[in-house]
């Protein structure tokens, strides 16, 4: 099979989705790679590195079998796939209409990475949870350099600095990231979720797991977060305001597949909270889970500094490249066992990521949802 891997042309995005030790793994089961001049330069992956792993550096695109990209497609980029190939990359599909439709018409077979499905047979091929991990990280980071104050207690000549207290909104892979990040840096941790599963997950990283007082969970079969009653959320307000008023930093994650990030904290919340505190929304790319965050910006609103920056995987764009990599490989040998792909339907992780296929929309989710966009 051959196989091209695309520079990105996304602002800002400074991964690669194949690294050269994939590279020299998959030649040996009879993947031949192109790879775009510079395509991993700014992951610190030269060309040299490729060509010693056994790829050839070209564009390759037109002659490949099967496209990798980290970002989705641009239109040009479709239009230059030849018909019957595939790509794989972050599609978005359940917001990109127009996208899938088309691929679609271009007669591509495109497989979605992130709706690669969260069970243990995918685990190692699921990268949402693998950059969420460098997510959470970079987000500690970021809340620690614009925090006017030490993370850790210092015993010092000028006597005692209390440490920094953290709330993390959210405990799936980034929001225990970032409990074990802050904790690691000495900060005073607790943190917030909807679904009760994950409290020992939380207490085991030394963190405290806050809780409202009801009943309801919002743990779905696949891992997610789902809509609570009005009763849960009005105690939920309740219950973060008052924490919010206490902490110096707040880490956000909340996030529910295809839709809007729920807002979690309001600009009354952000009102109340301590002159120089912040907040780092990680949901900021699907609108953000603070009401006043300006997703691509870091603002200061009522004395409080609100970061709302996008991609920050590609921050880390060494580690976040790698582990992106070593989830592609996995999940093409697992789509092309034996160099050739083979589309089961019957195969869940397939059934979950094949998008479009022979000219269909052939997800049903999304096929429903791009259906129902034509007709309105």
């Amino acid at each position: 099979m051959k196989v091209a891997v695309l520079k990105e042309i996304t602002a800002g995005e400074r991964r690669v989705p194949i690294v050269p030790e994939t590279v020299k793994r998959l030649a040996a089961k009879q993947f031949e790679f192109s790879i775009q001049a510079g395509a991993g330069a700014q992951a610190l992956f030269p060309d040299d590195d490729y060509r010693a792993a056994g790829a050839s550096i070209g564009a390759g695109i037109k002659e490949a079998d099967l496209v990798f990209k980290v970002q989705p497609p641009s239109l040009d980029e479709i239009a230059q796939l030849h018909e019957g190939s595939a790509l794989i990359s972050l599609l978005y599909p359940l917001t990109n209409l127009d996208l899938v439709s088309a691929l679609a018409k271009r007669r591509i077979t495109a497989i979605s990475a992130d709706m690669i499905p969260r069970t243990t047979l995918a685990q190692m091929m699921d990268v949402l949870s693998s950059q969420a991990t460098l997510a959470g990280y970079r987000a500690v980071l970021l809340g620690a350099s614009a925090l006017p104050k030490l993370f850790p207690m210092l015993m010092t000549a000028a006597g005692t600095i209390p440490p920094a207290k953290i709330l993390v909104l959210g405990a799936g892979v980034a929001g225990l990231q970032a409990i074990a990040t802050a904790r690691r840096l000495g900060a005073v941790v607790e943190a917030f979720d909807v679904r009760k599963v994950v409290k020992e997950q939380v207490l085991s990283l030394g963190a405290k797991f806050i809780e409202v007082d009801s009943s309801e969970d919002a743990q779905t079969q696949s891992g997610y977060a789902k809509e609570l009653s009005a009763e849960y959320k009005q105690k939920q307000t309740e219950l973060i305001a008052k924490r919010l008023a206490a902490v110096d930093v707040c880490i956000t994650t909340a996030l529910i597949p295809g839709q809007r990030a729920p807002i979690l904290i309001s600009e009354d919340q952000v009102r109340g909270m301590k002159p120089g505190s912040v907040i780092v929304d990680l949901a900021a790319e699907q609108g953000g889970n603070c009401a006043l965050c300006e997703p691509g910006k870091d603002v200061v609103k009522h004395g409080v500094t609100i970061i709302g920056r996008l991609n920050l995987p590609s921050d880390l764009s060494t580690h976040a490249s790698q582990m992106y990599s070593r989830n592609m490989e996995k999940f093409l040998l697992h789509l092309a066992p034996s160099g050739a792909l083979k589309l089961d339907s019957k195969d869940e992780i397939t059934r979950s990521s094949l998008i479009t296929h022979n000219g269909e929309v052939v997800h049903e989710r999304v096929a429903a949802l791009v259906t129902a966009k034509g007709a309105g």
